[in-house]
């Protein structure tokens, strides 16, 4: 396994981002009375460090953190016990108490996943900026950005989970992960996690290794709720409030937070919800996840008596071996070999997630969970990387989606032609995804409840890659961090982008704060009603829709409980 080249480049990329080329004035208002440096001119020191410097106790034992531009960072934070060994396949553990002051200084490790050719296309890798260090089992951390601790505040928390399906990714994959920004404008602390993915997090063994092996399937997800309970233990050691605690997530960091909103064991540990991109009404049921112990024990040559054995292997064979019997397994079932990835997720088990987050109806768990969800126009867009592509026509985008819709591709994308009669053949084709669906359908589940819920629709316009860019599948993130600046590559930069995002992060500190997006500087934002899919539509001028693709989307497929 390659250790990749990031780090460096990270690091001293994050302190050259000054507060003035993000446009946020003079940095320097220091909130804590743990370091007695009052700078006041932007050309002073941004950085600092040292032994009586950002030190927060923890309920394991002291941390010592750093201050940059006047928001102090931990990262890296142990939150859970090593995962290897005894404890693959298990609960998450405790971490183990230190006597010393822990380093809180360096991003932990990425949970283990599939590293090789992580950068291998060039496109990607320039748009997105990865970051990616050495990934271990040792993965449970947890970062923390507040502007200020020690000082008698009980801020409002955001616990960010990262995208990247329930397979990859890491807590700080992208620039505008960071929460630097987001803490700065608001007074509020931002965390964000690593925790097992793939066959490390979602590999049920229960139907091959007996009652010890009963939550194997889900532990990825519990190490999300051992996460919210960190928090609820030691965010008041850091300026938070226990009791103000909001989930968010991006693609399958929103597939989390809505299977988070279902886990009895997460009841009380946060207060609202936000979903980007990644509404998930339902989870793969347990049939097909119990037959996959089974495959890997065979692949594996072992016996159902060794499965113990499992626990004792290197990660990286283990790995090999449990890709290879998903793949198996997916064939078997009449399914392509390259959905394996879609088997190691989280499943209803009647325990840890009872039963569906939203279909056939809400999980009762969310009740009185107010909930913001945001899409983009143009998740998969297609043209970026080859501008041949733009010239495709109505026809040829037919015979395109032949391959997914059948018979059906042609009144489909006649319905999506005819509602937005000024976009081009090639934004249509980015425009015909189930993000929209499934953000509809999760927002007319959520509806039904007590608590309310309000739903977005992204469609700014990045001037990048000849205007072929487009706002694609990951482009809201930054914006609703106040990180335009940061993610250069996302948005080009600037004031333009910057001033949605101010009012993007406005809106969701408000929901942070009270439940309701309102008054953070966009339009009134109506909550959601299935009658009239009130949209607030996000770009340069944003304005409150009535469910602007309802009659296209009306050709689209009927949703299915998988």
């Amino acid at each position: 396994m390659k250790k990749t080249q990031s780090t460096r480049r990270r690091f001293f990329k994050t302190l050259s981002a000054g507060a003035a080329a993000l446009g946020l004035g003079s940095p320097f208002a220091l909130a804590s009375n743990v370091s007695k440096v009052e700078p006041s001119k932007e050309e002073d020191q941004l950085l600092f460090v040292g032994d009586n410097i950002a030190l927060a106790n923890t309920s394991y034992g002291k941390v010592r953190g750093y201050i940059l531009r006047n928001i102090y960072h931990f990262v890296g934070i142990p939150y859970g016990a090593d995962t290897s060994g005894a404890n693959r396949f298990m609960p998450p553990e405790k971490p183990k108490p230190w006597t010393d002051i822990y380093p809180a200084l360096w991003w932990g490790n990425s949970a283990p996943q599939q590293m090789e050719n992580r950068y291998a296309n060039k496109f990607a890798s320039f748009r997105d900026q990865w970051n990616y260090d050495d990934v271990s089992e040792d993965c449970l951390r947890i970062n923390v950005f507040t502007p200020g601790y020690s000082d008698g505040k009980k801020r409002p928390v955001l616990l960010w989970m990262h995208g990247g399906g329930f397979w990859n990714g890491n807590a700080i994959e992208h620039e505008g992960y960071k929460g630097e920004n987001l803490a700065r404008l608001g007074d509020v602390v931002f965390c964000s996690v690593n925790h097992r993915l793939g066959p490390l997090g979602f590999t049920d063994l229960s139907g091959v290794g007996g009652e010890k092996y009963t939550s194997s399937g889900n532990v990825g997800m519990l190490d999300l709720v051992a996460a919210l309970e960190w928090v609820r233990e030691n965010i008041a050691n850091f300026g938070g409030d226990p009791n103000n605690v909001t989930i968010m997530g991006q693609s399958g960091g929103g597939s989390k937070v809505c299977t988070t909103t279902a886990m009895p064991a997460a009841q009380g540990l946060f207060s609202k919800a936000v979903v980007l991109s990644g509404a998930r009404v339902d989870l793969g049921i347990p049939d097909l996840s119990k037959k996959l112990g089974a495959y890997i024990l065979k692949e594996a040559g072992l016996e159902n008596t060794q499965v113990d054995q499992l626990q004792q292997m290197p990660w990286q064979k283990y790995y090999e071996i449990a890709v290879r019997a998903a793949g198996k397994l997916a064939v078997d079932s009449g399914k392509s070999a390259a959905s394996a990835p879609q088997i190691f997720q989280p499943r209803v088990d009647g325990k840890h997630i009872p039963d569906h987050p939203y279909l056939p109806k809400a999980s009762p768990y969310a009740a009185k969970i107010p909930m913001m969800i945001c899409s983009v126009t143009n998740e998969s867009s297609s043209t970026w990387t080859d501008s041949s592509r733009e010239a495709i026509t109505l026809d040829g985008l037919k015979e395109q989606f032949k391959g997914t819709y059948g018979e059906k591709a042609s009144p489909i994308v006649d319905a999506y032609a005819k509602t937005f009669p000024n976009k081009k053949p090639a934004d249509i084709w980015s425009m015909i995804t189930n993000h929209r669906q499934r953000s509809v359908l999760l927002a007319d589940s959520k509806s039904k409840q007590e608590a309310p819920v309000f739903l977005a629709w992204f469609g700014w316009q990045p001037p990048l890659f000849d205007n072929r860019l487009r706002a694609f599948h990951c482009l809201d993130i930054c914006f609703w961090f106040y990180n335009t600046d940061l993610m250069l590559s996302h948005t080009g930069g600037g004031a333009r982008p910057r001033a949605l995002s101010q009012k993007m992060a406005g809106a969701l500190l408000q929901f942070m704060k009270t439940g309701d997006p309102n008054g953070g500087g966009l339009p009134k934002w109506a909550k959601y009603s299935s009658d009239k899919g009130e949209t607030m539509f996000l770009d340069d001028a944003c304005t409150l829709q009535n469910d602007p693709d309802r009659e296209a989307r009306k050709t689209l497929p009927p949703y299915v409980i998988s």
